[in-house]
């Protein structure tokens, strides 16, 4: 397999536009894994949803999102990652305008499943453009900054930007109103964006996708089983089939000529522990918001309007957070950022644990969320420059892809687990006499404890294989995030 030739010297003018086209796509992807958050009280009362096919309409999209992104990479890589894009946007589109006119359950399950089908073809196809049309240089530094600070940002955006839909549309706006991003994206890709591929015989790893996939779907619904207990032996058939099945994608990569994931993309310990810490934060962002939600709506009895903008508090924390982290990180490197960060989120999930039926915003909630706002700019800055440093030009779509899909991954497996953990607080509180409002609260504070803890894991993560000298970021190569970046 032949590399198709370097980029040339001179820098591609239109590279500023690309990058906004391609920061587009990144706050779409992960705006669409909340954006329905505040919208599912309405649309579970108008499609008559039970609680299980309400948690599918979040699982569905990051399950599909997460389990074929690995293969949507290697597809942007082979096939091309300006078509890959185009291809994945307008079937984005399409999908969200399914799920925008859905008139039952299974219907907006399905539309969300495709959602993130196209998704996992969009996501990596966009990152690998970002890789090689800011290859090196200042200009990265400055490009992944903002694109971590948009990734970063994306999942409070959406359920802003949910509420205001809610509120004054309908809850099947959160969805049509990706009709708007698709277009944008499409006529942008047009404009400004360059073809890359990989170049020669290429050959898809049909047994890998096969193992990886099932795996992933596994493993995933496993941890949904688990609802209903640990110990069932359907929970731990899955469980125990999705391992095996991942195991097996390992051997397979390992002995395949074309693997749908080269070993050598983890094989280094430090890139190895920012994919670990990318999926820690993925559990976090979507389990942690989607009970946040809740209790803003359920218990706080804020307007879908009042809640999304209540969210904001953190969005603001991160965007105000971001140009110091990108200037800390050439002196103090991306270890002490990536550890220091999780713990003060931690701290601001901890302060999250103390709300009350009868707390207020203000009090219980806002400071939480500033400072877990605060946290996370400091891991997002650098997680993913780290996870692509060194990676070659022909490995940038699999690599790529496997950042996302640990985020989506590590989300899709959080929510389930915090399901669990909620649903089990709830049914404790309820009988020792708790009232509902009450059961619903220690449900979410032990949710956001459980999120505490998984960011402390981030940490030690961070602390245990981030060790030793790394090729990324020098100091040339690095720049404060515009203060436009939003």
């Amino acid at each position: 397999m032949s590399v198709s030739p370097s980029l040339p010297a001179a820098p591609d003018p239109r590279r500023w536009w690309a990058l906004t086209v391609i920061a587009l796509t990144q706050l779409v992807v992960v705006l669409d894994a909340t954006i329905v958050n505040v919208a599912l009280p309405q649309a579970q009362l108008e499609l008559e949803l039970s609680d299980t096919e309400r948690q599918w309409v979040i699982t569905a999209y990051v399950l599909a999102f997460g389990a074929l992104l690995l293969l949507g990479g290697r597809i942007a890589d082979y096939w091309g990652r300006k078509r890959s894009y185009m291809v994945g946007m307008l079937g984005f589109g399409l999908a969200s305008v399914w799920g925008g006119l859905a008139q039952s359950g299974t219907e907006l399950i399905v539309a969300r499943g495709l959602q993130g089908v196209f998704a996992a073809l969009l996501a990596p196809a966009a990152l690998a453009l970002l890789t090689v049309t800011f290859p090196a240089g200042r200009e990265r530094g400055t490009a992944f900054a903002v694109f971590g600070t948009v990734a970063g940002t994306g999942a409070a955006v959406g359920l802003a930007l949910g509420g205001v839909l809610t509120e004054f549309a309908d809850w099947r706006w959160c969805l049509l109103v990706n009709i708007v991003f698709a277009v944008v994206g499409l006529i942008g890709a047009l404009l400004f964006v360059s073809e890359s591929r990989v170049e020669g015989d290429n050959r898809y790893d049909v047994w890998g996708t096969l193992a990886v996939t099932l795996g992933l779907a596994a493993l995933v619904y496993g941890f949904t089983l688990a609802e209903s207990g640990w110990t069932e032996p359907d929970t731990i058939g899955f469980l125990a089939g999705g391992l095996v099945l991942l195991a097996a994608f390992v051997w397979i990569e390992a002995r395949v000529a074309q693997p749908l994931l080269p070993l050598r993309v983890v094989r280094d310990r430090a890139r190895a522990g920012a994919f670990l810490i990318q999926a820690t934060i993925g559990a976090v962002y979507i389990g942690m918001t989607l009970y946040l939600m809740f209790h803003l709506q359920i218990v706080l009895g804020l307007s879908p309007l009042m809640a999304g903008l209540a969210s904001l508090a953190m969005t603001f924390a991160t965007m105000i957070t971001a140009p110091v982290a990108a200037r800390l990180l050439p002196v103090q490197g991306p270890r002490v950022l990536m550890t220091g960060g999780p713990l003060i989120a931690a701290a601001g999930m901890l302060w999250l644990t103390f709300i009350t039926a009868e707390g207020s915003y203000w009090t219980e909630v806002f400071g939480g969320l500033v400072v877990v706002g605060i946290g996370i700019a400091f891991v997002i800055i650098p997680v993913q420059n780290v996870a692509l440093a060194g990676v070659g030009h022909a490995d940038a779509g699999a690599a790529s892809a496997l950042v996302n899909s640990a985020m989506q991954i590590g989300g899709c497996v959080g929510l389930s687990v915090f399901t669990t953990i909620y649903l089990g607080a709830v049914e404790r509180s309820a009988a020792a006499g708790g009232g509902r409002a009450t059961a619903l609260t220690e449900g979410y504070s032990a949710v956001f404890l459980a999120t505490a803890v998984t960011l402390v894991v981030a940490a030690v993560i961070a602390a245990t294989m981030l060790r030793g000298p790394r090729p990324v970021a020098p100091p040339q190569q690095l720049a404060e995030v515009p203060a436009h970046v939003g």
